[in-house]
């Protein structure tokens, strides 16, 4: 039987105690329903799990004893950088979800010209946050011991501006699939617009800064479809699905 994990952001050493707060003791609690004595996994990020063993769980908190670490989870073959055009709730929180689960190292959001959603001030911050809770979530249901990066909001031009070794864009009037391509040197940026996806000027702007178009066969996959089927392939293809 799986055991529960739980993501804790604290240092994890073997033979300590750790008291368990707020989110994290009510997701035990409340969630996983662990019960004193039973053991479960923890991890931090650093790309260990830890066996841990519940000490207390109640409404006043929860604690574990970490008993041992585990063994470091590989690097993969190759880092898929995720620069997304935000889109509604759903779909947004949809394809950052499934992205980490498809081993993508770090999601960039980006306001585009066709992006709906307006974010800023503390709102945007609530979003970060509640995005930062979905990563963080999918890492403890795919077992990923290292939390893929969620990168500022940043403006299109901005974060194109910031890519040094060009990138993927998808596009649908691209000339040419993105099966076809030889296997990148190193790794991949991959530009996936919001709904209605990126303005043609936004387009020209990527190829400038040395993206290529690429398209994923004869129909037209919506926001939250289109990067997830890109990652897959270029997972397939390149990097730790194959």
């Amino acid at each position: 039987m799986r055991l529960p994990r739980l993501y804790v952001d604290r240092p994890l050493v073997p033979g300590a105690s750790l008291d368990l707060v707020d989110a994290a003791a009510r997701h035990l609690v409340q969630v996983l329903r662990v019960a004193v004595g039973a053991p479960l996994l923890v991890f931090n990020g650093d790309g260990r799990d830890y066996a841990a063993r519940v000490t207390r769980a109640g409404r006043q908190g929860a604690a574990l004893t970490i008993e041992s670490a585990g063994g470091e989870e590989p690097h993969p073959p190759l880092a898929i950088r995720l620069a997304l055009g935000i889109s509604k709730g759903d779909r947004m929180d949809y394809a950052i979800q499934k992205s980490v689960e498809l081993g993508v190292a770090a999601i960039a959001p980006l306001f585009t010209q066709r992006s709906v959603v307006q974010l800023q001030g503390e709102r945007l911050t609530r979003r970060m946050e509640h995005w930062q809770g979905i990563v963080t979530g999918a890492c403890e249901q795919s077992g990923r011991r290292r939390l893929p990066r969620l990168e500022p909001a940043a403006a299109l031009a901005e974060s194109l501006a910031e890519v040094r070794t060009g990138g993927l864009l998808l596009d649908p009037e691209a000339p040419q699939a993105l099966a076809a391509l030889p296997p990148p040197p190193g790794p991949v940026t991959l530009l996936v617009g919001p709904e209605g996806g990126l303005s043609p000027g936004e387009r020209d702007l990527a190829r400038t800064h040395g993206f290529r178009g690429v398209r994923l066969g004869p129909r037209i996959l919506r926001t939250e479809t289109a990067p997830l089927a890109a990652i897959a392939v270029i997972q397939a293809l390149w990097g730790d699905l194959a």
